[in-house]
């Protein structure tokens, strides 16, 4: 499939101090074909001084196709995301944390099954493949098993790593989905509603991950995994809509 540009989604929250090293991550990348990049930087009223590391460095780099957008107030990453997902003009779309935990290299990896013909939806997981992980949380490892089983069961599935930040989605076709969650119960409702698009082709490929810890400004802790089970029972059984 021929894709022109590339929508790269970016919720920030308090991330004055990495959001610049991101982005230089992404302006090194030279996507496969050499698709085009559009950067969409959702910053969901941060406290700290993210606004101002943000313009300074679109104004360093203006050769970057970079869009901004600012939350008057905290509505949640999965608010930040359906906010960044309505303004995306790609043929494909891809979630980047503002951290860095994710790594911008392994676009690419995703783009591939896309760009062979073979699926509408990629999802990079932490767990296949021989890339490097972080060694940090046995506890969050085993929560994200369990959601991903869980969520498997519901939607029949195969996944490794549901909660995975690295999705890749076809525009035209995530656009269409009316997403509700505004915090981090985005994950299962995006994949509770994107498995029940007909004859949609989601694959999955390893990534590297290099996790942060809760110092280094990690933010989902126990009470977004109870919702994230709830997401789950919502979406697939009490609310089926799209």
């Amino acid at each position: 499939m021929d894709i022109n540009k590339l929508s790269i989604i970016i919720p920030a929250y308090n991330e004055e101090r990495t959001i610049h090293l991101i982005l230089d991550k992404i302006k090194q990348v030279r996507l496969t074909n050499n698709i085009a990049k559009e950067i969409i930087i959702i910053n969901d009223c941060s406290k700290d001084d993210t606004e101002g590391a943000i313009k300074r460095y679109m104004a360093a780099n203006p050769d970057m196709d970079i869009q901004y957008y600012k939350h008057e107030v905290n509505k949640g990453k999965g608010a930040a995301l359906h906010t960044g997902i309505s303004k995306a003009t790609g043929e494909y779309l891809v979630i980047q944390d503002a951290d860095l935990e994710y790594d911008p290299k392994e676009y690419n990896l995703l783009l591939q099954p896309i760009l062979d013909g073979f699926a509408d939806v990629v999802y990079g997981s932490r767990f296949m493949g021989g890339s490097p992980h972080r060694v940090l949380f046995f506890l969050h490892s085993i929560g994200n098993q369990i959601l991903t089983f869980v969520s498997n069961m519901f939607t029949n599935l195969n996944l490794t790593d549901m909660e995975t930040c690295y999705k890749m989605f076809r525009t035209d076709i995530i656009q269409k989905i009316k997403l509700k969650e505004k915090r981090f119960g985005f994950e299962p409702e995006v994949t509770a509603k994107i498995a029940r698009v007909p004859k949609i082709r989601i694959y999955e490929v390893g990534i590297s991950y290099y996790g942060r810890t809760y110092e280094e400004g990690k933010k989902i802790g126990w009470k977004d995994g109870v919702r994230a089970f709830y997401c789950m029972l919502k979406y697939n059984i009490f609310d089926r809509s799209m």
